[in-house]
């Protein structure tokens, strides 16, 4: 059995209420915007990191949006857009980019529910889960080679040859 089975009581259930129940299972600290909308903070093993789910029921769309705060010297930008396709390059589900404005580093997903599908628990579970595991993965990339003087490829190396197991 899964840890999220029995905290849902009903199939007919809007989308932010099922995001409000995994993020109060996990204990995260969230906050319920609007009907449509939640916010929550997930401490990762670099950082927080700041997640917006919001509910489009025009587009039947579920998205995920996780922040971080990254402030790249301009000089590296070029090699920060160079990253950003090779971690993108890497992932399957969802999408990083740099907002420049907002100096945010940005994990991107839309879970499409079209057609009066119902989302799973363990489904926006995983989205979540999926989003933090991602920013973790390539957080120390990004700071490589923004501040590191790395190559892309050179940063992009340290995600992909992730370390297995346990010490």
């Amino acid at each position: 059995m899964a840890q999220t089975d029995g905290f849902i009581l009903s199939d007919d259930i809007h989308p932010i209420d099922i995001v409000e129940s995994v993020a109060a299972h996990h204990d995260w600290e969230f906050d319920r915007l609007a009907d449509d909308q939640i916010a929550m903070v997930v401490e990762g093993q670099w950082r927080s990191y700041s997640l917006t789910l919001a509910w489009s029921a025009r587009e039947e769309v579920l998205r995920l949006v996780c922040t971080f705060d990254m402030d790249p010297p301009a000089d590296r930008m070029d090699v920060l857009h160079e990253l950003l396709n090779l971690a993108n390059d890497q992932v399957w589900d969802g999408g990083f980019t740099f907002w420049g404005a907002q100096r945010l580093m940005v994990w991107r997903y839309g879970l499409v529910l079209a057609g009066d599908a119902v989302a799973a628990p363990e489904q926006i579970d995983h989205m979540i889960r999926a989003a933090i595991e991602a920013s973790e993965r390539f957080y120390p990339a990004f700071q490589m080679g923004c501040w590191g003087n790395a190559t892309a490829a050179e940063a992009v190396g340290i995600a992909i040859a992730g370390a297995f197991g346990r010490a």
